[in-house]
Order: structure tokens, then C-alpha cells, then sequence
């Protein structure tokens, strides 16, 4: 909601305009299945450092939400500024897969981070892993694959 509602500072603004100008030059001819691949692996590298890293206390788990949620309101802020907000809708079809599947990696990455302070460190580190890594693996990657699909259609039928 920040990210909707609270104006950015132009300099982040041109940031990220920059971004993703560099995003839609590098992506320029690509194909459906090329789409697909490009979301998954980038969704699938941003939800497994949100998991691995996270046992740093949790930290960059944290930020990785904060960051994300931002993200999200300030580009709907942007769409609905440009073409209104049935935009909007373009985005919620795959956010529904896309979204539990980066905040669960969030969530145990945060988990993750509170093996600091159990008993037997090394064994609660070692359950945490096992644990997370099955979840991502059966849970979270199944739904990125989902998400890439309907987004990489979407954005290649737009096109």
C-alpha cells in the first residue's frame, strides 16, 4: 500500500524507470517460451535468496518484502496512472500464484533466521534447511512454473 499510495523520491523513481527500461531492451524479441523462462528464473532466484539468505537472522528476509511490497504498489501506482485502474487486472492473474510463492520463501527464509536461537544450532540449522528446501521445492517452484506461464502469456499476447 506504501508503494501505491506514498509518492517515491524521483530519484528512486528514475531508478527504476531505468530498470526497467533496461529489462524491456533486454527482453526485446523474445519469445513465449523465452518470456517464461526469463520470469521463472528471475522469480525462482529472488524467492530462494529470500529463503537461503534468511538465516542471517532473517534480515534479508525482511527486506526482501519490504522491498517487494514497494515494488508492486509503486509499478500498480504507475499502471493505474498510465492506463487506469482495470490495469490493474493484467497483474492478478498470475499474482495469485507469483505472490504466496515469494512470500512463503519470505516467511521460511525468516523462519530460517531463528535457528540462532535454539539449543542445538547446528541440528535446528540443519531441520530448518530440510524443512524449507522440501517446501520450496514442492510448493513454492510448482508455483512460480504456474505464475511464469500465465504472465509470460499475458505479456507475450500484449506485445
Amino acid at each position: 500500500m506504501f508503494g501505491f499510495f506514498i509518492p517515491a523520491p524521483e530519484s528512486f523513481t528514475i531508478y527504476i524507470l531505468e530498470y526497467l527500461e533496461e529489462i524491456i531492451k533486454s527482453t526485446q524479441g523474445f519469445s513465449h517460451l523465452d518470456w517464461m523462462s526469463f520470469l521463472f528464473s528471475n522469480n525462482v532466484m529472488s524467492s530462494f535468496f529470500g529463503l537461503s539468505l534468511g538465516f542471517l537472522f532473517g534480515i534479508y528476509s525482511v527486506f526482501g518484502a519490504i522491498i517487494n511490497g514497494y515494488m508492486i504498489g509503486f509499478v500498480a501506482s504507475m499502471a493505474v496512472e498510465s492506463d487506469g485502474i482495470l490495469s490493474l487486472w493484467r497483474i492478478l492473474p498470475h499474482g495469485i500464484f507469483e505472490l504466496p510463492a515469494i512470500f512463503i520463501s519470505l516467511g521460511l527464509g525468516l523462519k530460517f533466521g531463528t535457528f540462532f536461537f535454539a539449543k542445538n544450532k547446528s541440528e535446528s540449522f540443519k531441520n530448518f534447511l530440510w524443512n524449507s528446501l522440501r517446501v520450496f521445492f514442492l510448493i513454492v517452484i510448482p508455483l512460480l512454473i504456474v505464475a511464469a506461464i500465465i504472465e509470460g502469456s499475458l505479456i507475450f499476447l500484449s506485445f
